[in-house]
């Protein structure tokens, strides 16, 4: 983790498809590489880091070294590429995809440089509305049907949700100081994938 850097960007971080939106609005070191920040996304959405991920910049792609884009001009490995590299003015945006079944695309819009707070560590997670969807759910049309089976006994799904979630699906849950304690932790707090947990 970072507790002073020359320059920190305040970033908004967008979930697409789903209504009302999904946000979180993040302050992160400009020369954050995007593997970690990779990790921070997961933490501050609420992910828990189950599949395979990228970012996105027009027709650039950038995530992890596979044998399937070794051929691929368009690809790079996102350890060796920073957030500032993508991300340089005010305005600027970029694409981070999530799952490539269920498809969760993020909007990431570079809002503005932020003066460091000596007070503060980064990433810092500023603010945000709504929880996010829970992981495999179909998307953003199987999470809207899910929500709706949910908020309604006489669904035909409801019994098989409210036994999926046996203690509640709120949509509204938003808890920004649990957000920043699981962020001071080690690797931002982002959980191993399930291939790493199995080899321990």
């Amino acid at each position: 983790m970072y507790q002073i850097k020359p320059q920190i960007i305040q970033v908004k971080v967008v979930l697409q498809g789903i209504e009302p939106t999904i946000w979180r609005r993040l302050q992160i070191p400009a020369d954050l590489f995007l593997h970690d920040f990779h990790k921070v996304l997961q933490t501050a959405m609420g992910w828990e880091n189950q599949h395979l991920h990228m970012f996105r910049k027009g027709r650039k792609m950038f995530g992890q070294s596979d044998d399937e884009f070794v051929n691929n001009p368009n690809f790079l490995d996102y350890t060796i590429v920073r957030v500032n590299d993508l991300l340089r003015n005010p305005g600027d945006e970029m694409v981070y995809q999530y799952d490539m079944g269920d498809d969760w695309r993020h909007t990431i819009t570079f809002e503005r440089d932020v003066k460091p707070d000596p007070m503060e560590y980064y990433p810092l997670c500023t603010g945000g509305e709504r929880e996010c969807p829970p992981e495999d759910c179909g998307g953003p049309g199987g999470y809207a049907e899910m929500v709706k089976a949910v908020r309604d006994p006489s669904n035909p799904q409801h019994k098989f949700f409210k036994a999926l979630f046996p203690e509640g699906l709120d949509p509204e849950y938003f808890d920004l100081e649990e957000i920043n304690d699981i962020l001071l932790e080690d690797d931002y707090g982002c959980l191993l994938p399930f291939d790493e947990e199995e080899e321990d």
